[in-house]
């Protein structure tokens, strides 16, 4: 490709910036530093690897199978890398990441421990201007945001906090020391709070229930939880899997989340009581997503059929859980099975059986605040001497947020999608030319495997840019109708499904004047080879729906 100036513009730094180094970020650098464009990657952290450089906290590990999730990298980098288990684990995860950082030769292009602080479209040049934390302005024709759908931490903002005298952190923000390795915190002896039962504290609680001297596990909204049922891989198990590469590689291109799984095409109501029976055995005991993503077609549909799932997930907990009243806690009530992330669990229920476990429900006592010695809810003080906050992310558009984004005539794109986002194929917004958010809001790729999904959405971007070099066009944004009607058809398949009916953090709610709670999608559910096809034809037709100049 060439240089992206164009007759009349000025020539900006770089071609293309792309903000963030983990999985998606490294690959759209690599490709579009292999198309010949002058590329700058910007990092806040100290190296490559996103979710898998933050987050390294006991117990932490994909909910993916290993080998479905490496198809970012490179054509042949997969079969080099020997996977240890089926759902490895953050430090072979991290590994895996700076091994392919080596690979596509990234780093060279990379601004570690460097913030964007902000963003703004320079209209007579058609580039960006891009502000980074140590001052300096940098600019581009091309800005990318991949800065990924869990990555800004959220931390609850309970009064008295910073009086609390014991340690506290976020689990994605793990104590290091200062070489910068993470801190092996021995729990012995120590009373823990774990604040947050999602996926992440679903995977610490187990871990630090072994060696705390005590251990509260403080729950708002209990999440329905199916084992992970993880497993070493043999040398014979990756022969095996390697020889069968290709046709993985196909194949979860094919399924609706390029997880490894597809739907059984019968419906759960026209199923007998007892062939579903046999049939939810079958998948609580496979390893991984199968009981969500294999399921009756209408799982998600029905409310009838989801509650055959869920009561049946339901008796597994009181089965496992020996306290009933503890397992009574630990039984969702408010959201339809699977309508959140359903957490995968390596004896996460079993960890409730142990006498230095305690289930705090601050649904019934919520927290009132910190005091110096640890936590008071309203019928009780909780002594501590650490506490973690597993409590999540502003998922999605939440890095966005953070970053002073304004394209044209000064528009801020958190004042655009104040009331949920609005975007063309989920990949551009109007008013904001040529910015694009891979694994961003109304995409294919933040409701997927994103391993898969967002390569395959890097090599989409680069050829959109391909196309737009080689006719000398400088700029591109969605037209009003196309944002206005890709954004319209997002939110009403969302509100057909049962996904409508949960606060996940896929959803953004918005409070209405009158009370009412309004749930706006972050994420495209109908499919990632559906997604995909509506991009192609997009393209085919050159690149219908964006005005390019």
């Amino acid at each position: 490709m060439e240089a992206a100036a164009g007759p009349g513009f000025g020539a900006p730094d770089f071609d293309a910036i792309v903000i963030g180094a983990g999985v998606t970020g490294m690959y759209q650098t690599y490709l579009l530093d292999e198309a010949g464009l002058r590329v700058l990657g910007i990092e806040a952290g100290a190296d490559v690897g996103g979710t898998w450089y933050w987050n390294r906290y006991p117990g932490c590990r994909l909910d993916t199978e290993s080998y479905a999730y490496g198809y970012f990298a490179l054509k042949g980098i997969i079969p080099e890398w020997r996977w240890s288990e089926t759902f490895a684990g953050q430090p072979e995860m991290l590994r895996y990441a700076n091994y392919a950082a080596d690979k596509m030769d990234v780093r060279r292009h990379y601004r570690f421990n460097t913030r964007v602080e902000a963003a703004r479209y320079d209209d007579s040049n058609s580039c960006w201007q891009v502000t980074l934390d140590s001052g300096e302005i940098v600019s581009c024709r091309f800005l990318i945001s991949a800065t990924g759908p869990l990555s800004a931490s959220r931390m609850p903002d309970f009064a008295g906090l910073d009086s609390y005298k014991g340690q506290s952190f976020h689990s994605s923000r793990w104590p290091t020391n200062p070489d910068g390795s993470v801190q092996d915190i021995d729990f012995a002896g120590k009373r823990v709070g774990v604040i947050g039962t999602g996926a992440t504290g679903v995977q610490i609680i187990p871990i630090v229930a072994q060696s705390a001297q005590e251990l509260f596990v403080f729950q708002r909204t209990p999440n329905w939880c199916t084992p992970l049922g993880n497993s070493p891989l043999s040398d014979e198990d990756m022969a095996l899997i390697r020889s069968r590469y290709p046709t993985i590689l196909e194949y979860v291109k094919i399924t609706d989340t390029a997880f490894p799984y597809h739907r059984d095409t019968r419906k759960g109501t026209e199923v007998p009581a007892e062939e579903r029976e046999a049939f939810f055995e079958e998948l609580y005991d496979q390893p991984g997503y199968g009981i969500w993503l294999s399921g009756f077609r209408d799982l998600l549909l029905s409310k009838e059929s989801n509650k055959f799932l869920a009561d049946f997930v339901a008796k597994k907990i009181r089965q496992r859980v020996k306290d009933p009243a503890v397992a009574e806690k630990l039984i969702p009530t408010d959201h339809p099975f699977g309508t959140k992330r359903v957490p995968m669990e390596t004896n996460y229920y079993e960890a409730y059986n142990r006498d230095n476990v305690h289930l705090v429900d601050i649904r019934e006592a919520p927290i009132q605040g910190f005091e110096a010695g640890g936590i008071r809810t309203a019928d009780a003080f909780y002594d501590l001497d650490v506490v973690i906050f597993a409590t999540g992310f502003d998922a999605v558009t939440g890095s966005l947020d953070r970053i002073d984004i304004r394209g044209r005539n000064g528009l801020r794109l958190k004042d655009a999608w104040s009331e949920g986002p609005s975007t063309y194929l989920g990949v551009q917004a109007r008013g904001f030319p040529n910015f694009w958010t891979l694994v961003g809001p109304h995409n294919g790729s933040a409701f997927c495997n994103v391993g898969v999904c967002g390569g395959l959405q890097a090599e989409w971007v680069l050829r959109m840019i391909a196309y737009m070099q080689a006719r000398g066009l400088t700029s591109s944004e969605p037209s009003e109708r196309a944002e206005q009607r890709w954004t319209e058809e997002v939110y009403r398949d969302f509100s057909r499904t049962l996904l409508a009916e949960a606060n996940a953090w896929w959803v953004k709610t918005t409070e209405r004047p009158d009370g009412t709670i309004e749930r706006r999608t972050l994420v495209h559910v109908g499919g990632g080879p559906e997604y995909r096809k509506r991009c192609e034809q997009v393209a085919y037709k050159n690149y219908e729906g964006f005005e390019m100049a």
